[in-house]
């Protein structure tokens, strides 16, 4: 590999950006589950998530010596391997917190609907840069919705409301750049709105208690409401400068539920304090700056439109998190890009940035 050309070609502030959200994530997990670890619980999630995370810096280097454009060749088996996972994990999968989101293989356990996000932005970018000369009307994007509607039912049915809700993100940013006009987004709004009362009915009840307690927390304030009001108060505990690492009450007092997942920009909050949690947001506009630059400068529409589906992606999910945990959105399990633990989420946005980088590396034309 030729390092020069990886110096020259390489979107430094883009790696510099997810490094330092690595970094912190690794700073806030260690914080979350410190108390946890003294009580005489699983110590290893610090060295878990670190671990995986230097297996994914490896292979998100070595995808650099790869172009992108060799995606294209295999989008049908990437495809027929995701359909194949989301049914495997109907049939075969383990079941944890009221969910059958996993695949247990002897201690390792991995969730393949974070995965099927990557093999959806690549899959659905390939399918479009076939036909994107016949996108023209509403009717000829018909098969793009359907394209996607087989692995959104099973992810749905898992349940997971904040991946299929994320599925539809990609959707929406990839038909968006494609040329889809802003009129029938309002047809597809309004059809979204008219469908509510179907998509009330399949709902969970957990879900629909989510919602219920989204409007109005002290509904349920000891039950569904109590990770939104713990969040909140942590959050508001910080104050300018923060209680300091490893300090916060909520927190190392386990009264901030799933504090080192889906509410860990919470603990940041509570120890970090405004400047600290403005310091995160800023690394995250910073990605999405550089992948929006990356997407529009792209030589070809595939790398546009996989560039697009990432940052759709990232967005849904930054935007999502951290509304449930101010309060502002209902509480969907969704987890904070490379803050939040996780090995499947962590090196599923590694997997995501590297398609990035790559596009980057592998353009000759581009100018930031």
């Amino acid at each position: 590999m030729d390092i020069k050309k990886i110096i020259r070609n390489i979107d430094w502030l883009l790696v510099f950006a997810v490094l330092a959200l690595m970094i912190c994530g690794l700073c806030l997990i260690s914080s979350a589950t410190y108390s946890f670890a003294l009580a005489g619980g699983n110590s290893w999630h610090v060295e878990r998530q670190m671990t995986f995370m230097g297996i994914a810096l490896l292979l998100l280097i070595i995808s650099l010596k790869f172009d992108y454009r060799i995606l294209t060749n295999y989008t049908k088996y990437i495809y027929g391997t995701n359909i194949v996972l989301l049914v495997a994990v109907m049939l075969f999968g383990h079941t944890q917190l009221g969910a059958q989101r996993w695949i247990q293989i002897g201690s390792f356990t991995f969730q393949p609907s974070e995965f099927a996000k990557v093999f959806l932005i690549i899959c659905l970018a390939a399918f479009m840069d076939k036909r994107i000369e016949w996108l023209e009307e509403f009717k000829d994007y018909l098969m793009v919705f359907l394209y996607i509607f087989l692995p959104f039912i099973l992810v749905l049915k898992q349940p997971d409301l904040g991946t299929s809700l994320a599925f539809v993100a990609i959707l929406l940013g990839m038909i968006f750049v494609s040329g889809f006009r802003y009129k029938w987004f309002l047809r597809l709004g309004a059809g979204f709105v008219a469908m509510l009362p179907l998509f009330w009915m399949v709902l969970k009840d957990y879900q629909k208690n989510r919602i219920r307690v989204f409007l109005n927390p002290e509904l349920d304030p000891f039950g569904s409401g109590y990770h939104v009001i713990q969040s909140k108060i942590a959050i508001g505990s910080g104050g300018l400068l923060g209680k300091g690492w490893m300090e916060g009450t909520q927190s190392q007092l386990n009264f901030l539920p799933e504090n080192h997942t889906d509410f860990i920009f919470a603990v940041a909050g509570e120890e970090f304090g405004f400047i600290g949690a403005a310091i995160i947001i800023i690394l995250y506009f910073i990605v999405i700056w550089r992948g929006i630059l990356i997407a529009m400068n792209a030589e070809d529409n595939f790398g546009a439109l996989m560039a697009t589906g990432v940052i759709s992606m990232f967005m849904f999910h930054i935007l999502v998190n951290l509304g449930m945990t101010m309060g502002i959105m209902p509480v969907t399990g969704v987890p904070l890009p490379f803050l939040s633990y996780g090995v499947s989420s962590l090196l599923t946005n590694t997997m995501l940035i590297a398609l990035l980088l790559n596009i980057k590396y592998h353009s000759k034309t581009l100018q930031f």
